[in-house]
C-alpha cells in the first residue's frame, strides 16, 4: 500500500498581502489609461498626460510602487482663443471705466433722497368713516305655532266600550220569561210519555227528550242572538255619535289652522319686506366702501411710484457700474462622457486560500479513505473465515488498491471495494476485498463451503504488504 500523503502547507500571509496589494495597484492603473480619454471637440480639445509619479511604500509588505500622476490641459480652437483675448481685453476696459465712475459714488451718495414733494399716503379714515352694514331686519313679530283648542278626539263609546252589561241584562231578562215556560215544556212532555206507557230510560224515550233539547237549545241561542243585536245596535249608535263630535272637532281645528297660517304668511310677508330694505341699504354701503377703498389705493399708488422714481434715480450709478463689472465670458468647450472602463479586481488572497482549502478537503478525503480501507481490512482479520464472494455482494464500488505478495514473493495489486450483502435488509456498507481477487493472488487463501467462497483471514494477513 502507498504511503501516507502530506497536508499542503498554509500560505504565508505577507506573500499573499503582497501578491494581492500588486495585483490591486497595477489593476487601478490600468483603470487610470482607460479612462483618461482625450477628447476633441469643435470648440476646444481636452488631453491627459502622465507627467510625473510618485513612490508608495507598503509598509505591512514592504513592497515599494512608482504610481504614474497625470495632467488635464484643456486647450481652445483658435477662433476660440481670438474670442477669449477679445472678451479679456473688453473686461479691462470696462472694468477701468467702472472705476471711473466710482469715484462720482461719493458725491452722489452724500445727497439724501428728498420726499418733501412726495405725494399725500392714503388717509384710512376715508375708509373707517364707512356707516356699518345692517345686521338685523326690525321686529316682524313672531311666528304662530299653536292653532288654539279645539278639544279631544272621542276615543271609547262608553265605559265599557262594547255594552257587554247591556247585552247581559237584555239576556236575562228574555231567559227570566223563557226558562219557566221551557221546564213547564218539558214537565208536559215527560207526562204525556209516561201517559203514552214509553218507560223512562227506553229508546222512544230518548228520543223525544233529545228533540225536546235541540229546541230548548236552539230557543236559548236565538236569545243569546237577541242580546248580541242589541248590543251591536248600542255600539253603532255610540259610534256615530263620537264620528259626530270628532267631525266637529277637526272642523275646529281646520279653522283654526287656516288662521294660524294666515298669520304666519303675513309674518313672512313682512320679513321679506324688511330683508329686502336691509339688503337694498347694505348694497349701497357696499358701494359707498368700494368708493372710498379705489380713492385711498390710489393715493398709495402715486407715493409709491413718486418713491420707486427716487430709488431709481439714487441706484442707477452703481447699476450702471455693476453692469460695467460683470461682462460676458467666452463659453468653455463641452466634453462627452467618456466610458469608465473597469478592470475588475483580481482577488489573489481569496484564490490563494481557496487553493489551499482545496488542497486541504482533498487532503482530509484521502486520509479519511485511508483510514476507512485499513479499517475495514485489518477489520477482516479479526475472524478466521469470512464471506466474501462477489455472487454476494450488492452495490459494489472500488475505492482503492493494496498490494499483496504472492507464494512466489511477487508483487501484485490486490483492489479493495465498498460493498453490501444481498442478503442483508439493512444493507450495511463494508470494506474489503473480493474472494476472487484474493484467489489470483493466492489461492490457499480462499475456501469453497457449499458453493460459496470465503476468505481465510490468517492467510489474507499474511500476503498483505504494508508500506
Amino acid at each position: 500500500m502507498g504511503g501516507k500523503s502530506k497536508a499542503p502547507p498554509a500560505p504565508n500571509p505577507v506573500d499573499t498581502a503582497r501578491a494581492s496589494t500588486s495585483t490591486n495597484v497595477a489593476t487601478s492603473i490600468a483603470n487610470a489609461f482607460l479612462n483618461n480619454t482625450n477628447q476633441n471637440t469643435p470648440e476646444g480639445s481636452l488631453r491627459y498626460d502622465a507627467t510625473g509619479e510618485y513612490s508608495w511604500y507598503d509598509p505591512y509588505t514592504g513592497l515599494g510602487v512608482n504610481i504614474p500622476t497625470f495632467t488635464a490641459t484643456q486647450t481652445l480652437t483658435p477662433q476660440g482663443q481670438a474670442i477669449q483675448d477679445q472678451t479679456m481685453a473688453t473686461k479691462y476696459n470696462l472694468a477701468g471705466m467702472a472705476n471711473a465712475q466710482s469715484a462720482r459714488l461719493s458725491s452722489h451718495l452724500a445727497n439724501d433722497i428728498n420726499l418733501g414733494a412726495a405725494p399725500a399716503a392714503g388717509d384710512p379714515s376715508s375708509i373707517t368713516g364707512v356707516p356699518k352694514a345692517l345686521t338685523t331686519f326690525g321686529d316682524v313679530g313672531e311666528q304662530q305655532r299653536t292653532f288654539g283648542e279645539a278639544g279631544d278626539i272621542t276615543r271609547s263609546y262608553g265605559p265599557e266600550d262594547n255594552f257587554s252589561a247591556d247585552r247581559l241584562r237584555v239576556e236575562e231578562s228574555l231567559f227570566g220569561r223563557l226558562n219557566p215556560q221551557l221546564e213547564r215544556e218539558r214537565s208536559n212532555i215527560e207526562q204525556r210519555l209516561q201517559d203514552q206507557g214509553i218507560r223512562y230510560g227506553s229508546q222512544a224515550y230518548k228520543s223525544a227528550m233529545d228533540d225536546y233539547n235541540r229546541q230548548a237549545t236552539d230557543t236559548r241561542l236565538g236569545v243569546t242572538a237577541a242580546g248580541g243585536a242589541e248590543q251591536q245596535r248600542m255600539m253603532d249608535m255610540a259610534a256615530q255619535r263620537a264620528g259626530f263630535q270628532n267631525a266637529a272637532q277637526q272642523q275646529l281645528f281646520a279653522q283654526q289652522q287656516g288662521r294660524g297660517q294666515f298669520a304666519n304668511q303675513a309674518q313672512v310677508n313682512a320679513f321679506t319686506q324688511a330683508a329686502a330694505r336691509g339688503e337694498f341699504a347694505n348694497a349701497g354701503l357696499a358701494q359707498q366702501m368700494a368708493q372710498a377703498q379705489t380713492g385711498f389705493n390710489a393715493q398709495n399708488m402715486a407715493r409709491n411710484q413718486f418713491m420707486n422714481e427716487q430709488y431709481a434715480a439714487r441706484n442707477q450709478p452703481i447699476n450702471e457700474i455693476s453692469s460695467l463689472l460683470s461682462g460676458s465670458q467666452i463659453s468653455n468647450p463641452n466634453f462627452v462622457n467618456t466610458p469608465n472602463n473597469q478592470i475588475p479586481t483580481t482577488d489573489v488572497a481569496g484564490l490563494i486560500n481557496s487553493r489551499f482549502s482545496q488542497d486541504m478537503d482533498v487532503y482530509k478525503q484521502e486520509s479519511a479513505n485511508q483510514n476507512a480501507l485499513m479499517g475495514g481490512i485489518f477489520g477482516m482479520l479479526g475472524g478466521m473465515m469470512k464471506m466474501s464472494d462477489e455472487r454476494m455482494k450488492d452495490n459494489v464500488v472500488p475505492i482503492a488498491s493494496v498490494f499483496a505478495t504472492d507464494p512466489e514473493g511477487d508483487a501484485k495489486k490486490l483492489p479493495v471495494y465498498e460493498y453490501s450483502y444481498k442478503h442483508d435488509p439493512s444493507k450495511q456498507r463494508h470494506v474489503g476485498p473480493m474472494a476472487q481477487d484474493v484467489e489470483k493472488v493466492d489461492r490457499g487463501a480462499v475456501k469453497t463451503r457449499g458453493g460459496i467462497k470465503y476468505i481465510d483471514q490468517v492467510k489474507l494477513g499474511s500476503i498483505l504488504k504494508v508500506a
